[in-house]
């Protein structure tokens, strides 16, 4: 490749030598406790831990060079930094989501030029901070980086949780450490406390040293450090469990073992089951001998993913996937292109990228006439930033199929000329290709829509359309009014006549023919009553309904509402009043049968927590197939009034909130302590919905204990979702959110079971988890 476009920077790029002997003081200050877990001596680490200078790329003119490394712990990544009173940055492996190679991000490409394409790569993270973009200074070495990256983070993905929690531990002990000797001092302990989310009395401090300073030097090293890390981890419930079944002198024998399966996990289990348990988990290879399980082989089965509390089967795609489209409850997105609030926020492909690898299904685009006859995507009539519709397209190409293979619903706001409406057709036939689902599938005019299984990998457009898709097998049928009018603005608003008024002023736009053919399954309508739509509408026509429409419809029309979405598909948007682009409570939508409840991704918020859970399950397709009583056209299914039914199961929910461990820091100044509650909270049919709390666990999230008993009555189990949510308790503001974790009713898993925690953004918070007992019986 040609090397030239380095020149003008070669001055930068050589000057990396004083930062790496930065980089390697930083090492020497980290001390030896942490493990590699089995790396030690592997090429792409090493590399990695040499590290090197690459190009640091922000705009057109500043790319400078900048040293990185891995440090000893192998879990963080240094970098220098030229900015005063910061010599270093470093940020953890675990905050990246992903690494990828070439100039596929939007400042890469905005900033460099095609020629340096194979030295570029980017590293993303999980939250809302900016791209790493970077350069190499060769192909080969771009590529190390990327492939290096990605082993050490799928590594560190693949650790199991009691190495997760060692790792943690030791990191914090290796901060605690002020002087890097390899040992604490009684001010190490008390400071390590503190980094752990724990506040002690001076005198627990004192006799936790004292009990493992066996050699009364003062200070722990080696062995005595390992001691007061098993006498802080030590978990008292475990034990409490483990000596209930630990009846072959003091382990659990394979027979032990199928009676714990059967009579507190609900699982089916029989000896040769409890033998490959054994196998797989127990450490002690003297005990695997044996075939007995140790207490440590016990808590390493209970961390394991496929023991914690959602079904396991639940992680693959379960549900049946040949009923038609409208069938499913859909991942949707609002105003997928911001990143911020809907007035002044940027827009950004990467938006994209990050609603569709979680799983979203439906992406919007708001379209508008742009320079040079190129359409633009941003929310209009405000000041947030413009993409290029076709960036847009790109993008959504590039990455609609990562995570779900089943078909994504481009949603068209279209306010665009007739001539840019010819360039976004264009845009969209010469990128997706053959993906576009362009005619019905089959032969002859279809009589309802097709499943997600026989639309997987396509692209569905949702927009207006010229005339029915009837005219296109009977072509004398004729067109209907050719004015176009967006989808959000025709739906009806909080004040009728202000609409009425706003419509009369409205400037109509013509539709192309080009975009208008694209548009089979989905074309947009406006809703004129349930009675108009099932004389009227074809079941391909569907309405978009803001928020306020959409909940008066849910709560004084549900049966209505329910029997209209089992023939027709319904969009709901967020209201434009919430102009900081937060969510409406989307349960309800979901309770009067709506497919689509589009909720704005980009805002970490309770309500999206709750689109996380409903879609968390069937292999993250995106795709949730509603149970069958909203599936049916006779149905009298009305979750305000709940009728008797098929949907009446009444269930009771029993849970025991017992403990946490190693629960998140919500302040990040090093005093700050978690005081942590957990809420248990369930949401479905309006007699579902119920919250119970823990007392308050003081000045400790390291390992609060609560062992606090709940009970739920539950009507409509189908529907409902459970939420696990961790609280800091302030006496004199709101709690403030720790972590949490939704999951759907059904997908429950009974007895002891660890319970995953995610931060605000919805990402794992690695070595954290609930601990509790879960039963769900039959209500007498």
């Amino acid at each position: 490749m040609d090397t030239s476009y380095f020149t003008e920077e070669q001055d930068a790029l050589s000057q990396g030598v004083t930062a790496r002997e930065k980089g390697d003081a930083e090492d020497k200050k980290t001390n030896g406790i942490e493990t590699k877990h089995g790396m030690e001596g592997d090429a792409d680490v090493q590399f990695l831990l040499q590290g090197g200078d690459l190009l640091k790329v922000r705009s057109s003119s500043w790319k400078k060079s900048r040293y990185f490394k891995l440090q000893e712990d192998c879990k963080t990544m240094w970098r220098e930094s030229k900015r005063m009173f910061r010599s270093h940055r470093t940020f953890s492996l675990d905050d990246i989501a992903v690494v990828r190679l070439g100039r596929q991000t939007e400042g890469l490409k905005k900033y460099t030029d095609q020629q340096v394409e194979d030295c570029c790569f980017s590293i993303v993270f999980k939250d809302h901070r900016k791209n790493l973009d970077l350069i190499a200074s060769s192909q080969d070495e771009a590529k190390q980086w990327v492939s290096s990256l990605q082993k050490m983070i799928a590594s560190r993905n693949n650790l199991n949780q009691q190495q997760k929690t060692e790792h943690w531990i030791f990191s914090c002990l290796s901060k605690a450490d002020k002087n890097k000797d390899d040992k604490l001092s009684k001010s190490d302990v008390k400071r390590f406390m503190r980094l752990i989310n724990i506040d002690v009395e001076d005198a627990y401090a004192e006799m936790l040293f004292e009990k493992c300073d066996k050699s009364k030097s003062g200070y722990l090293a080696g062995e005595e450090i390992k001691d007061f890390y098993d006498l802080l981890t030590y978990r008292e419930e475990i034990d409490v469990i483990y000596q209930e079944y630990a009846k072959s002198a003091g382990f659990m024998s394979p027979e032990n073992l199928v009676e714990f399966l059967l009579k507190e996990q609900r699982e089916k289990a029989t000896l040769a089951d409890a033998r490959t348990i054994i196998d797989k988990f127990e450490l002690d290879e003297k005990a695997k001998e044996k075939n007995v399980l140790t207490k440590d082989g016990f808590l390493v089965y209970l961390h394991h993913p496929d023991t914690l509390i959602a079904n396991p089967e639940h992680k693959e795609v379960y549900q049946d996937m040949s009923q038609p489209l409208n069938h499913y409850f859909i991942s949707s997105s609002h105003n997928t292109y911001l990143t911020e609030d809907q007035l002044k926020g940027p827009s950004s492909t990467e938006a994209y990228v990050r609603a569709l690898l979680k799983g979203c299904r439906c992406v919007e685009l708001d379209c508008w006439d742009g320079s040079d006859d190129e359409p633009v995507v941003y929310h209009g009539y405000t000041l947030t930033s413009k993409i290029l519709f076709k960036d847009a397209i790109k993008a959504i190409k590039d990455y609609a199929f990562k995570t779900s293979e089943y078909p994504v619903i481009l949603s068209l706001e279209n306010h665009c000329s007739v001539e840019q409406q010819e360039v976004m057709a264009h845009h969209m036939t010469s990128i997706l290709g053959s993906a576009l689902l362009t005619s019905p599938l089959g032969d002859g005019m279809p009589a309802n829509f097709p499943s997600p299984e026989e639309l997987k990998r396509k692209f569905l457009i949702k927009a207006k359309r010229l005339n029915k898709l009837e005219a296109t097998f009977a072509p004398e049928t004729p067109a209907i009014d050719d004015s176009d009018v967006t989808e959000e603005e025709e739906s009806d608003d909080d004040d009728e006549e202000e609409e009425e008024e706003k419509s009369k002023k409205k400037k109509k736009l013509k539709l192309a023919k080009a975009l208008s053919d694209m548009v089979i399954y989905c074309k947009s309508v406006h809703f004129h009553g349930f009675e108009d739509a099932r004389t009227n509408l074809s079941f391909y026509e569907m309405s978009s309904f803001k928020e306020k429409k959409a909940t008066e419809l849910a709560e004084e029309s549900a049966n209505d509402y329910i029997i209209h979405n089992v023939d027709k598909l319904s969009r709901i948007y967020p209201a434009g009043s919430r102009t900081d682009s937060s969510n409406y409570n989307p349960v309800p939508l979901w309770n009067a049968g709506c497919q689509m409840v589009a909720l704005n991704f980009q805002t970490s918020c309770s309500e999206m927590d709750l689109n996380q859970g409903r879609f968390l399950t069937n292999g993250q397709s995106g795709y949730i197939l509603k149970p069958a009583y909203m599936r049916n056209s006779a149905t009298d299914f009305d979750p305000i009034t709940l009728t008797r039914g098929d949907w009446l199961k009444h269930k009771t929910l029993h849970v025991m909130v017992i403990s946490a461990q190693q629960l998140p820091k919500v302040n990040k100044k090093k005093s700050s302590i978690v005081d942590p509650l957990v809420k248990v909270e369930v949401y479905g049919v309006p007699a579902d919905t119920a919250v119970k709390e823990t007392s308050t666990v003081e000045n400790n999230g390291f390992n609060p204990a609560w062992n606090e008993n709940f009970q739920f009555d539950i009507y409509v189990p189908e529907l409902a979702l459970v939420r696990f949510l961790v609280e800091d308790h302030d006496s004199t503001s709101d709690n403030e959110f720790v972590a949490q974790y939704t999951l759907p009713l059904n997908t429950l898993k009974m007895g002891y079971r660890h319970v995953p925690l995610l931060n605000k953004n919805g990402d794992v918070v690695p070595a954290a988890a609930l601990f509790v007992h879960v039963m769900v019986v039959d209500a007498e």
